[in-house]
């Protein structure tokens, strides 16, 4: 029973830790660019923010996708 445990709780661990690095890094490369093209364009800022926020929007949806899957595996 223990060696089962500790292999689900290193499952768990590894779904919610590869499962949010990547959303995140994507989140970060995300705002980086936006701000890049706002400083090259700061007239296009209204229309670069809606699909930056939205864009955002689904890869933090990818990371809660991970975290479902970490809470689901026994």
């Amino acid at each position: 029973m223990g060696e089962i445990f500790s292999s689900a709780m290193f499952a768990k661990a590894l779904a919610i830790g590869v499962g949010s690095f990547l959303p995140a890094w994507a989140i970060g490369k995300i705002g980086a660019e936006a701000m890049k093209s706002i400083g090259r364009n700061p007239e296009a800022a209204g229309k670069i923010l809606v699909p930056m926020l939205l864009v955002s929007a689904f890869a933090e949806a990818i990371a809660i996708y991970a975290l479902v899957i970490a809470f689901s595996i026994k």
